[in-house]
């Protein structure tokens, strides 16, 4: 674990060098020699890091540079319009909601967003969703439904915002509500787990007919830290605790919790976000192909069992 440590400190201090190098260089031949140099080594502790333990697939999935939603809206759903505003509220920017094409059929987005720099992530709320973020949501579902267009949800969020002011909104009845509601959708709904699912602030966006997990995601009802601080008494012991919840891909494929693995380019998903996108693509094209062809009391009656089914798969032993 020490020798993984040290290998993906020093893969992000060779990003953050290439990084600089691009930006402050031009393209002479001593930077693109350097810049050829560092972008090797890059390669190779990629190839080291890749798969791994529980705990290092959690922070693959927390990487500060994973692809968000609107980073993979630009890659693959065109004619994109956002929704702002929940009607009852105001508008949460950690949930990003709109109307978009997906290989010409009219299809809703939805899913959180972090932000990348420190202004982005306090405006984003460091990706953590209000109750308005969640209305906002099942506002669009519904809207879709409407208009017969199916629902893809990205989720990548640590979990719901936790705050006071939020509580007084009714956190927990918006998440409980949204639950409800997204069984009887009479459309198809895909929810793809980009980077961290967490509790019911994912579990509210991804009552779906598919749900997919790309290979370096995790997802679980608290973090590890958080299951070693309770269990153990302990945050210190997060590796035994992510080993112990099976929260990756394969854990949870084998359990029954996901319908399928989308692989990630070599090093994971932040190392290229065109490839990353395109398998992402492929993956959703596959399972919608699939949906599309069942009728609407065929997706209820299939999504109600299907997450019935999971209690009965979801028991974790310390």
């Amino acid at each position: 674990m020490a020798a993984t440590q040290k290998a993906r400190q020093e893969l992000a201090q060779i990003e953050r060098q290439v990084a600089q190098i691009e930006s402050n260089h031009a393209p002479n031949e001593e930077a693109r020699s350097q810049l050829a140099e560092l972008q090797g080594r890059v390669e190779t502790l990629r190839k080291q890091l890749a798969g791994g333990s529980a705990m290092e697939r959690t922070e693959l999935a927390r990487h500060m540079r994973r692809p968000h939603i609107l980073d993979y809206v630009e890659r693959i759903f065109p004619d994109w319009s956002e929704i702002h505003g929940d009607r009852r509220f105001g508008d949460d920017p950690a949930m990003v909601c709109g109307m978009a094409r997906f290989h010409g059929d009219e299809v809703a987005v939805i899913g959180t967003e972090k932000g990348r720099d420190t202004k982005q992530r306090m405006y984003r709320n460091f990706g953590l969703p209000n109750p308005e973020g969640y209305r906002k949501a099942l506002r669009v579902m519904k809207l879709a439904e409407k208009f017969s267009r199916p629902v893809f949800s990205l989720v990548d969020v640590t979990g719901a915002n936790p705050g006071v002011g939020a509580e007084e909104r009714g956190q927990a009845e918006a998440i409980a509500y949204n639950l409800r509601e997204m069984v009887q959708l009479e459309v198809p709904i895909i929810a793809v787990i980009t980077g961290e699912g967490g509790s019911g602030g994912a579990l509210a966006i991804a009552v779906a007919d598919r749900v997919l997990m790309m290979e370096n995601a995790v997802y679980s009802v608290i973090s590890p830290e958080g299951c070693a601080a309770i269990r153990w008494r302990d945050a210190g012991k997060k590796e035994l605790a992510a080993e112990s919840m099976r929260i990756t891909a394969p854990d949870l494929a084998e359990l029954g919790c996901v319908d399928d693995i989308v692989p990630e380019p070599e090093g994971g998903a932040h190392a290229d976000y065109e490839a990353a996108a395109r398998l992402l693509d492929s993956s959703l094209q596959k399972h919608y192909a699939e949906l599309k062809k069942l009728l609407p009391r065929e997706l209820i009656a299939s999504r109600y069992k299907k997450f019935r089914n999971i209690a009965a798969s979801s028991q974790v032993e310390f």
